[in-house]
């Protein structure tokens, strides 16, 4: 299967018959139309290119909403992505998926950007301890020693020091598929999702 785009809703519990309390993130994922099918001969690769939301007319280009009008969608989609097929599965364009897709067990990789924390020091960059809290240390929470002196009289590519924290993309594998609402196109997904509420996520098999 190429997979799914979805909305991170947020996170709840779930509760297994055994009576177990089980943490999960809520995903609005699809429906997705298939907007082209890629192939080695014609692209040089093969892909299977699935759109999702539904951008305002004025929001839209003429190159989105003709693309979109090819495999009768009336409005462009809000997000546009590609997925690698596999299976031998066959895919036409203007297919819809759902999350009909997965099935409670299953295990998913799911992709998103993590949220964005701005510029921040080492101490919650990179988990620093800092420095001795007692008496008022002028530096509590610098990091230190750059690094070597005289030779190589630089610092070390890689080093942990202050930065901007988050806003990067992330892949989080062996996520299992706890529930499946084709009703509500939800899935429950345990455990966190990188990003915030609202973001958007890719949901792979």
């Amino acid at each position: 299967m190429p997979g799914l785009i979805g909305r991170k809703v947020g996170m709840t519990r779930v509760f297994t018959d055994e009576g177990r309390v089980v943490p999960v993130t809520v995903v609005e994922a699809g429906p997705c139309r298939v907007l082209q099918v890629k192939t080695a001969a014609s692209d040089g690769y093969e892909a299977v290119q699935l759109g999702y939301g539904a951008k305002k007319p004025k929001r839209a280009s003429k190159a989105e909403a003709g693309h979109a009008a090819k495999v009768g969608v009336d409005a462009a989609p809000r997000l546009v992505r590609e997925f690698r097929p596999s299976g031998g599965q066959e895919y036409e364009p203007g297919q819809m998926l759902t999350v009909e897709l997965f099935e409670p067990g299953q295990e998913v990789r799911v992709t998103g950007v993590t949220k964005g924390r701005g510029f921040q020091g080492v101490v919650k960059r990179h988990g620093f301890s800092g420095r001795p809290a007692s008496h008022g240390h002028p530096m509590a929470r610098n990091p230190g020693s750059m690094g070597p002196g005289t030779d190589p009289s630089r610092v070390i590519k890689g080093k942990k020091l202050p930065g901007r924290m988050g806003g990067a993309r992330r892949t989080v594998r062996g996520m299992s598929v706890v529930r499946v609402d084709p009703q509500r196109n939800l899935l429950f997904l345990r455990g966190g999702v990188p990003g915030g509420r609202n973001s958007y996520v890719l949901i792979r098999g």
